[in-house]
């Protein structure tokens, strides 16, 4: 039997992962968010992360806001 995936964690690995490659801090992302006309304060931003609780679509314009094409969602 395997072990179920907790998909929060995997959410939050992801996006903290992406950010942590390219050295990026919560302060960085709220302005670069804000280019898409989302206004998320930098300690709003790093509790929704951490939480890992997220749509979709914030993920997607975090992507789109840092600028990025890919991302790999397994590590294998």
């Amino acid at each position: 039997m395997t072990t179920p995936i907790n998909w929060n964690r995997e959410a939050r690995r992801l996006l903290k992962g992406e950010l942590a490659r390219r050295e990026i801090g919560y302060k960085a992302l709220s302005r670069a968010l804000e280019r898409f006309g989302i206004d998320e304060d930098p300690k709003v931003l790093s509790t929704k992360i951490n939480r890992g609780t997220f749509s979709f679509a914030f993920f997607l314009q975090c992507m789109r806001a840092l600028d990025i094409d890919t991302v790999r969602v397994r590590d294998e």
